[in-house]
Order: structure tokens, then sequence, then C-alpha cells
């Protein structure tokens, strides 16, 4: 596809232009666009205060778009309302979802009055917005946190556009984003980023000016967006509060992420597929189940503001949450080359088996229970109906925690598949039944590549798994080589490394997937270097990857 312009040249000027510059199926699926909008119509937004010593960077002067009719300035409220950035994601052959959130004070509350407030969005073929192929206005409410999500419907496959709001006279950063293939399609390739654990206080994101670079057609973000733990001793950079309870407080701490530079430029520079892992609530949160029994009078209502709060800052389609429920699980296609089938591994999961106070514990017959799930029953029907009906390639999971089973000794991590063996024993089974099967995965904080269907008692490769390691988030100090050196000794266990912060990049084709393991040389200051740490090849109906 063809590059108009550099995209750090494009980036740049994108965060300099506005207020941001803080240096489906039948089965119900999701991914059918609920309400769109053309340039004709005007789609209907579904959309405590903690101190901090955190400050974002000064907010440039707005940028006024003399040739658009924006809504009246907001009475009472200052410059920078969009200091938390634009994003675009789930693309479709038709459409994207684009986002925003107004919020001049973004760490205390958002600093917006208690009204609704009309945001016009442009679709635009060029950045300089000659041809606008689709606008519209959303408006924004309080009880969503100004936030805006616009499923824009009616675009061409395959084709990259531009995209902004204006509103009192301000303008937003112009976000680049692109549609799919059309589903009948050949396409030639895809690339593709995936990545997850972004802890604000173990470090500075150096990975996402990289990403950028990397000029992906989507990133695929697989959990831990946030991490809601209070102030950390001895961090690169400190959170702003304690750890996060109400409603305003994760607004808060939603604020504080999505104010980084580096993240907005990634989310401005391609569309993204978001799901989440359990620190976007509680660490290890299971279904209705908290980390600590002590709190669970309290769970129910934690668990619905942190939903909320994650929807308002995510360029999810459908609709907000309905208490402590959102579906999030949906597939995806790129053209019959490949589609990706996005789990939930958290909402509907049963609680951890065998009693353990930790991740580690020795095996219990709960472990290989019929009746424990990952997935709960709804979701892994849907995933069984999707994989029997897909057309892609390529059927690619994007899933939380490791699926291969990784057995330390006689203990096991139980809040990994390893934890709900019989689930995923039936999920292995039904990727087995694929052309080609890859699941993409984080939580751990370390990659590696494991070959699904394969241990101890059997050899009958199912698909392969890449592990990916994380954007700031450190492994256990002390037992990197010890992992590494057990993992390696299984006969799934391929390779592993939990050294090094960074990112999976996916080149995939008809006849091979290719992921390289990329790393940064540091996360502790604000710059690095990337280079690539093992790179691995899929060949077309040969489940397991080879090093390359």
């Amino acid at each position: 596809m063809s590059r108009p312009i550099d995209r750090r040249t494009f980036l740049a000027g994108a965060l300099a232009v506005g207020a941001a510059a803080c240096s489906g199926d039948s089965d119900g699926d999701p991914t059918t666009p609920g309400s769109g909008a053309s340039s004709s119509t005007a789609p209907t937004s579904s959309t405590g205060p903690a101190t901090t010593s955190t400050v974002l960077p000064a907010t440039p002067p707005p940028t006024t778009i003399a040739t658009v009719a924006d809504p009246q300035k907001v009475p009472g409220v200052g410059d920078g309302l969009f200091r938390l950035g634009v994003a675009s994601g789930d693309p479709l052959p038709g459409g994207v979802v684009l986002w925003t959130r107004l919020a001049p004070e973004p760490l205390d509350g958002g600093g917006m009055p208690n009204v609704d407030v009309p945001l016009r969005w442009q679709v635009a073929d060029d950045e300089r917005f000659r041809s606008i192929v689709a606008s519209g206005i959303v408006t924004t409410r309080p009880d969503e946190a100004h936030s805006a999500h616009v499923d824009v419907v009616g675009l061409r496959p395959r084709r990259e556009y531009f995209y902004r709001f204006t509103t009192g006279g301000e303008a937003s950063p112009v976000g680049r984003t692109r549609t799919a293939p059309a589903a009948e399609s050949s396409p030639r390739q895809l690339r593709l980023v995936f990545a997850s654990c972004q802890d604000w206080q173990d470090g500075y994101w150096t990975a996402w000016p990289h990403i950028v670079d990397e000029d992906p057609d989507v990133v695929l973000w697989l959990g831990d967006y946030i991490y809601e733990g209070g102030i950390g001793e001895d961090v690169v950079r400190p959170h702003n509060s304690a750890e996060v309870m109400s409603l305003g407080q994760y607004r808060n701490r939603w604020a504080l992420y999505k104010g980084d530079p580096l993240l907005q430029a990634a989310h401005a520079a391609a569309p993204w597929i978001v799901t989440w892992d359990d620190h976007e609530v509680e660490d290890n949160y299971a279904g209705r189940f908290p980390k600590d029994p002590a709190d669970a009078a309290i769970f129910r209502q934690r668990r619905a503001v942190a939903y909320r709060a994650a929807w308002e800052h995510q360029p999810i389609r459908g609709g907000r949450p309905t208490g402590p429920s959102l579906r999030i699980y949906r597939s995806l296609s790129w053209g019959r080359l490949a589609e990706l089938f996005v789990l939930d591994g958290r909402q509907y999961r049963s609680d951890q088996p065998c009693g353990g106070d930790s991740d580690l514990g020795e095996g219990c017959a709960q472990r290989t229970s019929p009746s424990r799930t990952m997935l709960g029953m709804e979701q892994r029907r849907w995933l069984n109906r999707r994989l029997e009906r897909s057309d892609g390639r390529w059927s690619v999971l994007a899933n939380q925690t490791v699926l291969t089973p990784i057995p330390f000794g006689p203990l096991f991590n139980l809040d990994q598949w390893d934890g709900y063996a019989h689930e995923r024993d039936a999920v292995v089974d039904m990727l087995r039944r694929r052309r080609n099967a890859v699941v993409l995965t984080g939580d751990i904080h370390a990659a590696g590549v494991g070959t699904l269907g394969v241990d101890a008692e059997r050899n009958r490769p199912a698909g392969t798994e890449f592990v990916g390691t994380s954007i700031s988030s450190p492994f256990v100090e002390g037992l990197e080589d010890v992992v590494a050196e057990l993992v390696e000794d299984l006969p799934q266990g391929k390779w592993f490394d939990a050294r090094h912060r960074g990112y999976g990049l996916c080149t995939v084709t008809p006849r091979q997937w290719t992921t390289d393991h990329r790393i940064v040389s540091t996360v502790t200051q604000r710059r690095a270097t990337v280079s690539t740490n093992s790179s691995w090849a899929v060949r077309d109906k040969v489940p397991g990857a080879e090093q390359v």
C-alpha cells in the first residue's frame, strides 16, 4: 500500500496539531457494526479525584479549523480538550471505530462540566482533509466521561484513512487508520504487532516509537493496559494515587496511562484490536472472584466500575457495559488470509483451582476437572462455531494467558490455562481441525514459543503459540534462567526468554507465518534502540515453528 507521507513526519505533525501534545456474524459477533455513520449521518455515542505529583506537559494553543462549523465552545472549559489523544480500532472491510475523550484536566476527573457536549468527527483520504469521505456529530456525555465511540461505516476495503475530532474551535490530533481487506479477497500479507503489560511504574514505554516504525496494519493488545496498584517504592515513575477502587480513581488511572505521548503516537498510527487481562480490574481476579476473598462483598461493584472505565478509554465496537458485564470477545478477518478470534479469559472463568495463595501451586483434582472453565460456556461455544465456519487460511487466537502446558516439576501456574487443563485440551482439539492455528499470548512478561498438542505423553502437533514479552513489566527477578531451562527442556517448549522487554512482530503470508521477537535496549531511560531477539517461522499446513 502506498504511503503518502513519512510516518515520523506525519506523527510529529499530528501530535502538534491539537491539544494532545503530551511529550460480526449470525452468532451475534460484536464485529458487526451496530450504529455506523456516513457523511450524511450523525451517530449517537454509546458511550473521586486523586492527588498526583505527575504533571502532563503543557498544551500548545489549539488549532481552529475555519472550514468546519464547530459546535459552540463549552462555557467554563479552557483549552486542551484533546489531551488524551485519539485512537481507532476493530477494523472491518467497510469501517472502523474512532475514539477520543474530552479531558482538559485528565488526572483530576477530566475537568468537563456536567453537560452533554457535541463533537464533530471527520474521516478523509488525505492528512490535510481536502477529501473528506465521512463526517458527523457525536454527543459526549458526563456519565461516559465525555468519551466518544464512533462506528464509521461506508468506507472502502483495505484503504488508509485519516481522522480527527473538533469542538469549540479546537481540533484533536490527526489519526491514521486503515480498513480490513474485503471478506472475499486474498491479501498477500498481514503485518501485525502484538503487545501487552505496560506497568507505568516499571519503566518508560520505549517500544512504542519502534512499533510505529514497523508500520503495522494492526496492533493487537493482549491485556494489562493499566495497572491498578498504588504508588510503589524505587520505581521509574510513580503512579498517581493509591490502589484504584472507585470509578473516578479508575478514570484518573486510565488518563495517566493514555497521557503518555509515545502511547498516543502508537494509537494515532494504526488501528488497534484490544482485549484485557486482570490488571484492568485487579491482579489475578477470576470471573466474580477477587484475588483476596475478603473483598468478595465489594468486588462486583469494583469490577463494574473498572469495566466502565476500560470501555470509556478504548476504541472497542459495541455498547457500554451493563453493570459488571461487557462482552469483548469477537472475531475479525483480514480477508481470507487470517481470522482473529479475540478471547476474554477473565470475565467468565472459574476461580483458580487448588486453593493456593499464589500463581504457582501443586496440582489437584480441580485442575483437570471438566466443570472448570476459562472461557465460560457461551464463549466456548461461540469459539467452536466461529472456528468451524471460518475460511481464513490462518486461525489466530488473541489470548491472555499461556495455553501451552508448562509444568514446573510438581508445580503449575494455576492462573494460566494449566489451571483449566480440561478446557485447554478442548480448545487445542478445536485448533487441531484448522488448516493453520496460531495463538498469540501476553501476561507473563516473557517471550516464548510453544507447540500445541505436544507434551510428555502426546506428540500430535495442533498449532503454535507465540508468547510476547512486556512493554515494561518485569519478570520475577532471579528466575529468568531457571524458568528458561525448565521450559526449553519440555518437548512442547521451543524457546523462552524473560530478560528483555519489547513486542512481537508478525508477517503473515499465504505460505508462511513469521514472528520476530523484538526487544528494546532499556525501559529505565526515555529512549532505546531495538533489535530482534529471535525469529520463528510456521509453514502453511505444518503446525509448529522453526527458528530462522
